[in-house]
């Protein structure tokens, strides 16, 4: 049912949104220097990387790393307000169409996280899809805490539900959890 459920909304949010994410797309080229759409290889269910897709919110000369060891600096002004409004994440509705994500589920992290990716691996988690939200995210809990991640991660996997998972949709749509917050300057 929740595969069911992630095609159909993913499918009925680009019929939606498409719109959006092209203007988005088109604002963010025109904004900084650079595409409008960012490409990242992100871990997913398995351990199998995927290529995750989000509209670009850094500076194109920005070092591949996890957020938290991203300086501020490094974020356009229009990518500080796509990342408040959670909108640079649209463009995972395509990977979740794909199969390669799940509308909730643990966020995909880099293949370079390794300690991570292995507390993941030790509890289970890997065996769900990575989500474009999830319940360490409505709790404000970011990838810069692994074990604590892991931790709220296997506690979705043992008491997931499908109400429970409608739930976590709307508290991430009426602004609950922080998005992914860069290093202080």
């Amino acid at each position: 049912m929740k595969r069911v459920f992630d095609v159909l909304a993913s499918l009925g949010g680009l019929v939606l949104l498409g719109w959006l994410i092209v203007l988005l797309a088109w604002r963010v080229r025109r904004d900084s220097e650079g595409p409008g759409l960012f490409r990242q290889p992100r871990v997913g269910r398995g351990g199998q990387v995927f290529t995750c897709l989000k509209l670009r919110t850094m500076r194109v000369e920005t070092r591949d790393a996890a957020s938290h060891d991203t300086p501020a600096s490094a974020v356009t002004a229009l990518g500080v307000k796509l990342r408040r409004w959670k909108l640079d994440e649209l463009p995972q509705l395509v990977n979740v169409l794909r199969g390669e994500m799940s509308l909730v589920g643990p966020r995909p992290c880099l293949p370079i996280q390794h300690e991570l990716i292995e507390a993941r691996r030790r509890r289970g988690v890997l065996e769900l899809r990575p989500g474009i939200t999830g319940l360490a995210q409505v709790q404000g809990i970011d990838m810069r805490e692994p074990e604590r991640l892991a931790e709220v991660d296997e506690r979705y996997l043992a008491t997931r539900t499908f109400a429970g998972d409608l739930v976590l949709i709307l508290r991430t749509v009426t602004g609950s959890g922080q998005g992914d917050r860069v290093r202080a300057q």
